[in-house]
């Protein structure tokens, strides 16, 4: 069975560290700030200029004037603090950042990333994203595996606009986790009940196989 979008999440906040300073991005990373494990201490930054963001409010317990920059209401945490764009940006720009988590459209082998823009539909902007993924220390992806009508997301080269180029070091989908080679895409999970041939199947570039992969723990 495929990951739920709660689930990739929830498997990408296994990957934050005590002290980390993390990103998260439109859509699905969002999400990971619910799920970060306990006894760890992450900061949370986005890009509008809050820095200590904690996890979705409770129903009822919204403040309007607290949004991420998907314009979400969120919760802030004890010292948290709030700043202008200019300074968020240079936290970004200047390699501050541990972490960043986003979301793509497609991710080649080599780990160039389009996330931004399809050609022909409305963009209100580029966003962070480009900042991000120059400037941060480690980048991984959340993502389907598949478009809506089952072509791959994983390719050999990119088809949309990018948003970077050889910056992706890792992907959680909702089929596989996968680090970015040298070699091209390795698999170091499946989804519970996923089979290395499904994951196969929905992969165009290069994957590759090594011995056992186990399952992932959620």
């Amino acid at each position: 069975m495929a990951l739920s979008k709660e689930q990739i999440a929830q498997r990408i906040a296994q990957e934050l560290e005590d002290g980390f300073y993390v990103n998260l991005g439109i859509g699905i990373p969002t999400l990971v700030a619910n799920y970060v494990p306990e006894g760890i201490e992450v900061i949370l930054q986005s890009e509008n200029g809050m820095l200590g963001m904690g996890q979705f409010p409770n129903k009822g317990k919204a403040d309007a004037d607290l949004i991420n920059a998907g314009k979400q209401t969120v919760t802030i945490l004890p010292g948290g603090s709030f700043f202008d764009s200019a300074a968020s940006f240079a936290m970004i720009r200047g390699g501050h950042v541990d972490l960043t988590v986003l979301g793509a459209f497609e991710v080649t082998d080599q780990g160039d990333i389009a996330s931004w823009k399809i050609p022909g539909k409305m963009v209100k902007g580029m966003g962070g994203a480009m900042d991000l993924v120059a400037s941060a220390k480690n980048i991984i992806v959340a993502m389907q595996h598949t478009s809506r009508d089952g072509q791959s997301k994983l390719l050999k080269e990119c088809t949309l606009p990018l948003t970077g180029v050889k910056c992706v070091k890792k992907i959680v989908s909702d089929l596989a986790v996968i680090e970015i080679t040298d070699e091209g895409f390795l698999l170091l999970e499946r989804a519970p009940g996923v089979s290395i041939d499904q994951i196969k199947a929905a992969t165009e570039g290069r994957l590759i196989v090594r011995g056992e992969v186990p399952e992932m723990v959620l």
